[in-house]
């Protein structure tokens, strides 16, 4: 695999805000190839906060203790520009050349997968977010490789509890539109159907498309045309922005509209300002779950970025959390003592509580999240709600 140029290294250097000198003897070397640039780079600039934080935390603390000396972290970040070989160069070379002790992941799973491969053949550990755990289990029995997110099956069944459990009326026909990637044809090619005929709906449409695709009045047609009242949509951000604003512009407001992964960020909401309303996304964290430091860390990305916050700044935080945690309960840099600790974690985190089963993963609670005027609220369960929801969509 041929690793980035020296003009790309640049640009991953200043977009992560992070040299990549030669790591010191006394240093705690970890690291990530993230989505700093290209379709997931709303994801990865979150993600980059939350590892930054964390590690940024330790330090202030007085590092990790390592045969009982205390050392300094030091995170080095390279961008992988959305592109799954990348992250693999990127991996290859954080271990080669950067001489990491563990890894951070990167987001969704063509991206992630990509490189925990990397990492499994090369025995470090690595711990993820930003990756539903059917399509990270579904890559091979990990060893090394930590995943700490939602299930697909939990997510792909949310809106529509939601939904009934509201009392949102509907002539309960549905559409599905998913793209042709890991986490599309999971969800929208094989596990929406099955639950949408649970809750009684009709499918009236499957449409599955490129990742690359940029038009759909086609796919949206023949939904208005069968009369879906409910559609449910996978696909990243700058499809999902596409999508919504061709939907409007063929005159098609169904009273149900979900989508996943790509509404997920605040771009989404940016781009389309009142488009946005009405629109659903599942969630695993909002700032008012009752859990250490959640309000507290919604409330500093706030300050430092002026920005509105997300709930990838949550799991990315708390993957770094796990892993320094880990280095710390092994008390040592050695990846395998690394690695047998992280097996142990059994730990309340930002996120909620988080304890590895024996596929290597974490599952998070899901909730129902709605844009209401450029900000999700939680809709459902009624538990945990910060919002009525918004029926139909306006």
């Amino acid at each position: 695999m041929r690793h980035p140029t020296k003009t790309c290294l640049a640009a991953a250097i200043a977009a992560a805000s992070f040299g990549l000198s030669q790591a010191h003897a006394d240093e705690i070397v970890i690291g990530a190839s993230l989505p700093l640039s290209g379709p997931l780079a709303g994801f990865g600039s979150f993600q980059q906060w939350g590892y930054k934080r964390a590690v940024d935390e330790v330090n202030k603390a007085g590092g990790i203790s390592v045969g009982g000396k205390k050392e300094m972290v030091k995170l080095i970040i390279r961008d992988d520009k959305t592109d799954p070989n990348a992250t693999a160069a990127n991996t290859e070379t954080l271990i080669s050349r950067d001489h990491v002790v563990a890894m951070l992941g990167s987001c969704t799973p063509a991206l992630v997968n990509a490189g925990a491969l990397v990492a499994e053949r090369a025995k470090k550990p690595l711990v993820t977010g930003c990756d539903p755990l059917e399509a990270f289990k579904s890559v091979r029995k990990w060893k090394w490789v930590w995943d700490i997110f939602f299930d697909e099956p939990d997510l792909a069944s949310v809106e529509l509890k939601a939904v009934a459990d509201l009392g949102a009326k509907t002539n309960m026909k549905i559409a599905l539109w998913h793209d042709n990637g890991p986490d599309g044809q999971v969800v929208g090619g094989q596990i929406w159907p099955n639950v949408a005929k649970q809750f009684g709906y009709e499918v009236v449409q499957n449409a599955e498309f490129p990742v690359d695709n940029t038009q759909f009045t086609s796919i949206i047609g023949e939904a208005k045309s069968k009369e879906a009242e409910v559609v449910l949509v996978d696909a990243i951000t700058p499809q999902a922005v596409a999508i919504r604003k061709q939907m409007a512009a063929s005159g098609y407001t169904p009273k149900v509209l979900n989508i996943e992964k790509g509404a997920e960020p605040v771009q989404f909401a940016e781009a389309l300002g009142k488009l946005a309303d009405g629109v659903l996304v599942g969630g695993y964290w909002d700032p008012s779950f009752p859990y250490p430091g959640a309000a507290d860390l919604a409330k500093a990305f706030e300050s430092e970025t002026k920005l509105s916050s997300s709930q990838h700044i949550a799991d990315s935080y708390a993957a770094a959390q796990v892993l320094l945690d880990g280095i710390a309960a092994a008390g040592s840099t050695d990846p395998e003592k690394i690695n047998a600790a992280l097996a142990k974690t059994d730990k309340t985190y930002v996120v909620g509580p988080v304890k590895f089963d024996e596929n290597h993963t974490a599952k998070l609670p899901v909730v129902s999240l709605q844009w209401q005027g450029g900000k999700t609220v939680v809709v459902w369960p009624k538990s945990a709600k910060t919002g009525d929801l918004l029926f139909p969509v306006p």
